[in-house]
């Protein structure tokens, strides 16, 4: 599919590579492949001066350092201009006294919206609903979220699907329902009738699983004691034993 069609449609999709684009932001011109080798965290907003979305900027810049020890930047984006940006987070900034420490892109004519299929048409043909896109550090889409406008993002859940996606893939492996850091994750199931009995036996002897096509192992990296080139260095030697 060529950007046109991407455009047109809003159909990106987990797996694919993150449409590229160049924008205007509260931090200046940015371009998002100047991003590779970092995650990025793509979330729309459907407007500037409203309470949700102010809420959700303030909570987004308490939890900054958190994704930065993830090797995770931030980049925010509504349909208003620079100048509305710059004044709204002023304002956050002379009442609360929090400066929003991430840009905030200035989409006016909507282009990057409806690339990515933030404007649901049904609800707005002009304001973006509260998309999040998770791209990893070699541009791909990773995982996509979407919220009504009423409805605030929980923040905390956006940091553990980063942690959980980097600790799968440091361990080539998946993790479970109601995952949280330091908890078991799945081994990958064999392949092989000789790998299923094998894997029976190890879950008989250790106790770490319910069958062979569901068992647990404690992590090889701990992604958040460890900086982000050792959890890289980690992955590496795991997709060498494949």
């Amino acid at each position: 599919m060529n950007n046109y069609e991407i455009m047109m449609n809003g159909n990106v999709k987990i797996g694919e590579l993150a449409p590229d684009f160049e924008a205007v932001t509260t931090m200046g011109d940015i371009k998002l492949s100047n991003y590779k080798g970092k995650w990025v965290i793509l979330f729309s907003h459907p407007g500037d001066f409203t309470p949700v979305c102010t809420t959700e900027m303030i909570a987004f810049t308490k939890a900054h350092t958190y994704f930065k020890n993830l090797n995770t930047e931030l980049l925010g984006l509504s349909i208003d201009s620079n100048s509305s940006h710059l004044a709204w987070v002023y304002d956050i900034y002379c009442k609360t006294g929090i400066k929003v420490s991430f840009p905030i892109i200035a989409d006016r004519n909507g282009e990057i919206a409806r690339k990515y299929g933030m404007i649901a048409n049904d609800i707005s043909n002009t304001e973006t609903v509260r998309n999040v896109f998770v791209i990893d550090d070699k541009g791909v889409i990773r995982t996509i979220l979407i919220y009504p406008l009423n409805i605030g993002r929980f923040i905390p859940e956006i940091i553990r699907i980063i942690e959980a996606l980097q600790t799968a893939d440091c361990n080539k492996a998946s993790t479970p329902a109601n995952w949280i850091p330091n908890q078991p994750i799945i081994v990958p199931a064999p392949k092989t009738f000789e790998g299923l009995l094998e894997r029976n036996e190890e879950i008989e002897k250790n106790k770490n699983g319910m069958s062979w096509y569901l068992s647990f192992k404690e992590s090889d990296c701990d992604i958040r004691n460890l900086n982000y080139n050792e959890v890289k260095k980690i992955e590496s030697k795991n997709m060498e034993k494949k």
